[in-house]
């Protein structure tokens, strides 16, 4: 007998869904825990908070709220504009980067062709492509990074687009501006390259890729920020990306009219220019992962060197280690849905909440 969920087609049927971190609640309800006691270290959130900017915002906002929002997202726009350099017609909005990602493959993927992207990397990238019917090639990484050199041979007539985060999530490695630039210059023109920097924010200006400049000279480049992290808007989903004008054209033309709500527009057009605040997100993450890497090397563990707002550590019974993490009210993430059983993922937190996380991590180690 043949049932309606069964008329699904087999890519659909096939996707592993994506697994968010536990929400407090949800721990507190688990385990009869008080919420106010519970030390969320899963989900790669600013421990700050939102931008105070930001919040007068979306205060602001509020008055107009039976409104729709401006469908072309102008003022976020004309601030994401000014702050980077481009033209409007360069820009894409969307219901945070994981959106920016699934346009992208909606706007240039089909059944029959190729994405390409790595082992260890971002599980937005495999699952946007196989909901279109297109075929993944995962990458085997090396030394939990990108392989832009196996990646690069790789690709294939029937290649459409190459995903690529930098820094990368969940193991925080980050390319290098000459490697990056170089591969850039050796894919073939058919090929898109969507590079994710939802964690640009917490690399010192050194080690940014100048990915922006970079648009004049790849027309095939797609760059994807999200407001979800240095910013503080996880919980607005608001992210954008910029690209070749006839690139975000196309990206447009199969995106959701008003896809992001007038409150998140409002909010990102402020926190973009509350520059004091990312500097102390950035102070405060640059603490908390010496903290954090500091701790678990005196208790004998190995890490992952991050460049983000997050370290993966490598923890004997990963996976018993964070259920008690989590009868103990810390959550962390586990990142074996990515081969890599034998990691967790730790946010950076606040100081306290560091602190509390080595505490109970300590004690179970020592049994």
């Amino acid at each position: 007998m043949t049932h309606s969920y069964d008329l699904a087609p087999a890519h659909v049927r096939a996707i592993a869904p994506y697994q968010p971190g536990k929400p407090i609640s949800e721990l507190a309800r688990e385990f009869g825990l008080a919420e106010s006691a519970i030390v969320k270290l899963a989900s790669n959130e600013n421990p700050l908070g939102v931008s105070p900017l930001a919040r007068q915002a979306m205060q602001a906002e509020l008055a107009e709220i039976a409104r729709y929002p401006d469908g072309n997202g102008f003022v976020l726009k004309d601030a994401i504009c000014k702050r980077f350099g481009v033209q409007i017609d360069q820009v894409v909005l969307g219901n945070g980067s994981n959106d920016i990602l699934e346009l992208a493959a909606r706007a240039f993927l089909q059944p029959g062709v190729e994405a390409v992207y790595s082992q260890h990397a971002f599980a937005v990238y495999p699952l946007v492509t196989l909901a279109i019917g297109a075929r993944g090639v995962s990458v085997a990484a090396r030394d939990y990074g990108h392989d832009l050199s196996a990646m690069l041979a790789a690709i294939t007539p029937d290649t459409r687009m190459v995903f690529i985060a930098n820094p990368n999530n969940p193991t925080g490695t980050l390319l290098g501006k000459a490697d990056l630039l170089a591969f850039l210059r050796a894919v073939p023109k058919h090929v898109i390259v969507v590079l994710d920097e939802a964690y640009d924010e917490y690399l010192p200006d050194a080690l940014k890729a100048e990915s922006i400049g970079w648009l004049t000279e790849f027309e095939n480049l797609l760059v994807s920020r999200t407001f979800s992290k240095a910013y503080g808007l996880a919980g607005l989903r608001v992210g954008f990306a910029l690209a070749h004008p006839r690139v975000a054209d196309l990206v447009n033309r199969v995106r959701q009219p008003f896809n992001v709500n007038s409150i998140a527009l409002a909010a990102a057009a402020a926190a973009l220019q509350d520059v004091d605040f990312v500097r102390r997100t950035r102070e405060l993450n640059d603490a908390g992962m010496q903290q954090i890497t500091a701790g678990v090397t005196a208790l004998g563990l190995s890490y992952i060197p991050s460049y983000g707002n997050f370290v993966s550590v490598r923890i004997p019974d990963a996976a018993a280690v964070y259920r008690k993490l989590l009868e103990q009210g810390v959550i962390v993430r586990p990142v074996a849905n990515y081969e890599m059983p034998e990691y967790l993922r730790v946010s950076i937190g606040l100081e306290s909440e560091n602190a509390r996380f080595l505490e109970v991590l300590g004690a179970i180690l020592e049994g």
